[in-house]
């Protein structure tokens, strides 16, 4: 009996705290290390709020790495979440401090969490894992 509560109660809890894939994420592994120290590549991730484009693998767009907090960097997929082909070809979100943007849709996100400010219902930004020791960063999925 116990088990079957122990069942039922795990699989409420993981359908209570999933959204949806999201079907325009780009099918492709991130996994790589950058060192921020350096001063000439990664100059813009040493302060907090410092954002900059990074490339990936394509299908990939690239990646916005974003400076959260002094031991918190974010990394972002560059593919739009919503209507990635909107212009007829692949287009790239933008950074536009303080906010992301589709310049092909109606789509505004917020840097520091990638959710919708503008645009209506749909995905939030594609978000990669990341790993920093105050030194390296890892981003992976």
């Amino acid at each position: 009996m116990s088990l079957w509560v122990f069942a039922l109660a795990t699989w409420l809890f993981a359908s209570c705290n999933s959204r949806p894939k999201n079907p325009n994420e780009p099918k492709v592994d991130i996994d790589f290390t950058i060192s921020i120290s350096s001063v000439n590549d990664y100059s813009n991730l040493s302060v907090v709020s410092g954002w900059m484009y990074v490339s990936a693998r394509e299908p990939s767009r690239g990646i916005i790495l974003y400076r959260y907090s002094q031991d918190e960097i974010k990394a972002y997929e560059r593919t739009p979440p919503n209507s990635p082909d909107a212009c007829g070809e692949p287009n790239a979100l933008a950074v536009e401090y303080p906010f992301v943007v589709d310049g092909c849709t109606d789509y505004k996100y917020n840097i520091l969490d990638g959710s919708i400010v503008e645009g209506g219902d749909g995905y939030p930004m594609i978000q990669y894992y990341t790993q920093f020791d105050g030194t390296n960063l890892r981003v992976y999925n």
